[in-house]
């Protein structure tokens, strides 16, 4: 017999949820497959078993919470001969029911579809949706199933002899219509993730001084220079120059200059970090996510691109690791891609410092005294503990961020 346990997550993650089962009682699975799909604080994970054998126990259902180290599900090495897995007892059925055509095998013995392969994130939109993953066709040479597959699935046109029942049917168990005093209302369950996300962000606004200074930014130069070098840019290295990079180096450059922006506080003590991993806020399906470009200091910016980009495309995907989720020391959150004007970024604790970027709009500009000229410009703003950080700090080095990117030729000087 072999247990099947929870795995270590990560230092900050004890706990998870089951989310999906991708085995069942009776299945014979073997070293390295996967057998459920666990949702975390910060990430979807598949666990694995580490044995071969056969399923004869699930201890956890789909929603139980369950620890690092708890036992969820039981193997055999093998099952005695003529000895089923231990299965929920069927109804007793009638004598015209149980009479099979001599040429029907016994359903127990038909063999079982393969399970399909499917990235966390497509598993939960089909089950969302009621789909089966055996009927939606990958795009994915190497017949990975993604979300836009399942997307996909849902514009082929159903059967019109479909019952309408079933239809009623696959809607999900969490998703409820509810009434009062007659008027509509929808209940969904919160998931694990959005849960954690609110909880979070009150816990920073309760303990952390959180103050915002703002600035603005004549982008004019940054997009000039981005507008003749882009074409030679991305023929170059396959990766287009977006403004993120300009952003990211302008950020590292202004946290060597004011190092406590890139610290945080443990107890009674100050860690400032000599390193530069800088988060990059990205809209996912279950909310805002912050993976991390390591060594952003070292990186060019077509590294940084490419970085930002594959790490853009796996939160989207649902498909970020917990690695690329830990260890950043500031973050960039970018409204403007939404078309926020302006808005008070908050902290991604225990980070002590955040910049928020936000749409460039077209305005009129004093150039001087006897010029006004319309420039495209964009408000930031930052936000930081004041615990740590003093005001006349702050404002510096958001004034910085201004300077470098309104003459962005001087990025390259700052190395």
């Amino acid at each position: 017999m072999f247990e099947i346990k929870v795995p270590d997550l990560a230092e900050s993650i004890t706990e998870g949820t089951i989310l999906e089962w991708l085995v069942t009682i009776g299945d014979k699975v073997s070293k390295g497959d996967s057998v459920v799909e666990l949702e975390t604080d910060k990430v979807n994970l598949e666990v694995n078993t580490e044995y071969s054998g056969v399923v004869t126990k699930v201890l956890k259902e789909p929603g139980d919470t369950v620890e690092v180290g708890d036992v969820i599900a039981i193997l055999e090495d093998k099952v005695a001969e003529g000895e089923a897995p231990a299965v929920p007892a069927a109804p007793e059925k009638s004598l015209t029911e149980e009479v099979q055509p001599a040429s029907t095998p016994p359903a127990a013995e038909l063999p079982k579809a393969a399970q399909p392969i499917a990235s966390p994130s497509a598993r939960k939109l089909a089950r969302e949706l009621g789909i089966d993953l055996n009927q939606v066709v990958s795009s994915d040479p190497l017949g990975r199933i993604r979300p836009h597959d399942v997307k996909a699935h849902t514009q082929t046109p159903v059967a019109k002899e479909e019952p309408q029942v079933e239809k009623a049917s696959s809607k999900p168990a969490a998703i409820q219509a509810d009434h009062e005093n007659d008027k509509p209302m929808e209940r969904i369950k919160m998931s694990r993730r959005r849960q954690t996300i609110a909880k979070r962000l009150v816990e920073v606004q309760h303990t952390a001084a959180m103050l915002t200074t703002f600035n603005e930014v004549d982008m004019t130069a940054v997009m000039e220079l981005r507008k003749k070098r882009k074409d030679a840019f991305f023929e170059k290295h396959d990766v287009r120059l977006g403004f993120m990079s300009f952003f990211t180096k302008a950020v590292v450059a202004a946290l060597k200059k004011y190092p406590l922006l890139n610290a945080e506080i443990q107890g009674d003590e100050l860690v400032i970090k000599k390193f530069y991993d800088i988060g990059i806020a990205v809209a996912a399906p279950e909310g805002l996510v912050v993976p991390v470009v390591r060594d952003a200091n070292q990186k060019s910016f077509a590294e940084i691109e490419r970085d930002i980009s594959n790490l853009g495309k796996k939160a989207r995907d649902n498909a970020l690791s917990l690695k690329d989720l830990q260890g950043g020391t500031f973050t960039i959150t970018n409204g403007g891609v939404f078309g926020s004007l302006m808005s008070t970024p908050i902290l991604n604790a225990p980070q002590v410092g955040i910049l928020g970027m936000h749409k460039i709009q077209t305005r009129p500009v004093a150039i001087d005294h006897d010029r006004i000229e319309n420039r495209p410009m964009m408000y930031i703003a930052l936000s930081y503990d004041h615990r740590i950080v003093d005001g006349k700090e702050a404002v510096s080095f958001l004034a910085m961020i201004k300077e470098l990117l309104e003459d962005p030729e001087s990025l390259l000087l700052e190395g």
